[in-house]
């Protein structure tokens, strides 16, 4: 329950109050190990156990913040990825911190739903990100991964704000969810994780890439966290999709609109090739 106080309270207070709260897990990531390490009958690499941190937004930044605090002692190269992670800290102690690390609740249908899209803008990134050879795309996922971290927090320990903010997106009284966010909290909840972001000393690069307007790396990463928001509100039928395609061919010129639409997770093939058509009518709009 928040006090009055906390009521009250611009995202300076809330970045300082959870920032300094410990960071849980999904519980899935402990089953997870524990399960394939079992079946393996010895540790799982740093590659495997880099796959399970970059997999669960809580675990990662967990693992970051570590890693980090190590590097500045030894004043190596910034950690940037959850290999680059798992390399620095050395698989033991990846298990004890996934072994100390507290677990949060899964019960929680905002926090999953949160969880989910950041999930799915970091796989996004993963397959977006391999069509430009000068893009490193594990960086794009694991920023794409912690952007929602903000409001992932807030329904961890201060739900009242994300579920008032969702209240008043689908009572109409706020049209988009930053307006909702704004409207209800006074802050947009990115503004929250970049916030804690700059509390934490996370890398530089990290909080460049999820304010998402610096690059072209910035840029997508930003457009996989809004495609993932789009699949999540509307599935492959949002409205906002083909207009998410035809940003990404301008990103990835390389790549065809039907490639792009075909990484979306789920679609099929006719679905793919409708959202390229909608998306190609987009750059070059059709003769009346």
């Amino acid at each position: 329950m928040l006090s009055e106080h906390q009521r009250h309270w611009g995202v300076d207070q809330w970045a300082a109050y959870l920032s300094n709260h410990e960071l849980p897990c999904m519980p899935r990531s402990k089953a997870q190990l524990l399960e394939r390490e079992s079946e393996l009958g010895e540790q799982l690499s740093a590659r495997d156990l880099a796959d399970i941190a970059g997999a669960d937004p809580f675990l990662c930044l967990r693992l970051l913040r570590a890693a980090e605090s190590r590097r500045t002692q030894r004043l190596g190269h910034e950690t940037t990825t959850p290999l680059g992670a798992v390399m620095q800290l050395g698989t033991d102690t990846f298990h004890k911190l996934l072994r100390d690390c507290p677990a949060t609740n899964e019960d929680n249908a905002g926090l999953a739903a949160c969880e989910a899209r950041s999930y799915l803008a970091s796989r996004l990134a993963l397959r977006w990100g391999t069509a430009r050879a000068d893009l490193q795309p594990d960086e794009i996922a694991m920023a794409a991964l912690l952007s929602e971290i903000g409001e992932l927090l807030l329904w961890s320990f201060a739900p009242e704000l994300p579920l008032a903010a969702l209240e008043a997106l689908h009572s109409g009284r706020a049209q988009r969810s930053i307006q909702a966010q704004m409207d209800v909290c006074g802050f947009r909840f990115k503004d929250l994780t970049l916030k804690c972001a700059s509390i934490w000393n996370l890398p530089g690069l990290l909080p460049q890439l999820i304010r998402g307007i610096d690059n072209t790396r910035a840029n997508l990463s930003r457009l996989c966290i809004d495609t993932a928001r789009h699949l999540a509100s509307g599935g492959h039928d949002d409205p906002a999709l083909p207009s998410d395609i035809a940003e990404a061919r301008h990103l990835i010129p390389g790549a065809s609109l039907n490639w792009l639409a075909e990484q979306l997770p789920g679609i099929d093939e006719e679905g793919a090739a409708l959202l390229a058509l909608k998306a190609a009518e987009l750059i070059e709009p059709t003769e009346p």
